[in-house]
């Protein structure tokens, strides 16, 4: 297949991205071991209705430990190479690391996903600039509150503030404005209170004017709400699914593709006026 670039219509649907990780200690217990097996569970979300797939190689679960850059590429980099080479959707990495990225976009990769919205430095945004790809930024509090236990003042004004940081410098490098998603990260750094705050207030994070990104898919905080396993969040996944779109979601990066796909187009049909087939 090739080199597949994210070229969406912004405002006419909501587009699905959907998870593969490669990283054995995942939250939501969906870990992958081997490119062949992330081939099939990512051909299937394609088929299921994804319009990108993402992929990760380190848990970002809180209290996890961080991998070395060269593990990360050792279990990221024979997966996206293959998904590359097989579909015909754009295929983003998760990762902060500059080397990770790089040998990612050498083999075809056309979405960078940064959870650390640029504070780990700006590379990532420099190598979006210089290959032309998108970039994912995120506001993620982890570095002030790593136990979720800080109370922001206003923690969407906190997420905007963040936001408009990571925007800014990724503008000032070169990336195309066009290029740019904003993510309000939802669990990174934030209360359970918090991350309903920012669900109920989607729509001032949109009013940056970025296109953006929403991901909750089976995340503690849904849990927290029902006192359930991660296993179990499919329908919880959904109602947020479906306030996101309301409030202006762009993208929702989820698990359970065929069930979010069904959330989404019905949720078009109301929202964006979007015809069925």
């Amino acid at each position: 297949m090739g080199k597949t670039f994210f070229t969406p219509a912004w405002g006419a649907r909501t587009y699905l991205m959907g998870i593969v990780n490669v990283s054995p200690d995942s939250f939501s217990g969906d870990g992958i071991a081997g490119a062949q097996r992330a081939l099939e569970i990512a051909r299937e979300m394609v088929e299921q209705g994804a319009d990108i797939i993402d992929v990760g190689g380190e848990s970002t679960r809180p209290g996890s430990d961080p991998i070395s850059e060269s593990e990360e590429i050792a279990r990221v980099l024979p997966v996206v190479q293959l998904l590359v080479t097989t579909l015909n959707v754009p295929i983003s990495v998760d990762t902060y690391k500059p080397g990770v990225a790089a040998a990612a976009i050498e083999r075809g990769v056309t979405l960078l996903n940064d959870i650390w919205g640029l504070k780990e430095g700006a590379d990532l945004a420099v190598l979006a600039a210089r290959y032309g790809a998108s970039i994912v930024l995120m506001s993620n509090q982890r570095d002030v509150s790593p136990l979720h236990t800080v109370e922001f003042e206003d923690i969407v004004e906190t997420v905007k503030d963040d936001l408009e940081r990571a925007t800014e410098a990724a503008l000032e490098i070169g990336v195309p404005r066009e290029h740019i998603i904003v993510d309000p990260g939802i669990g990174f750094g934030k209360t359970q209170l918090q991350n309903l705050e920012i669900l109920r207030r989607l729509r001032e994070i949109r009013g940056l004017g970025f296109p953006m990104l929403v991901g909750t898919s089976r995340k503690s905080v849904l849990g927290h709400v029902l006192n359930l396993p991660a296993n179990e969040r499919t329908e919880a996944t959904a109602a947020t699914v479906a306030l996101a779109i309301a409030e202006g979601a762009d993208i929702v990066r989820v698990h359970d593709v065929r069930q979010m796909w069904r959330v989404s187009k019905v949720t078009d049909a109301i929202v964006r006026g979007v015809p069925t087939p």
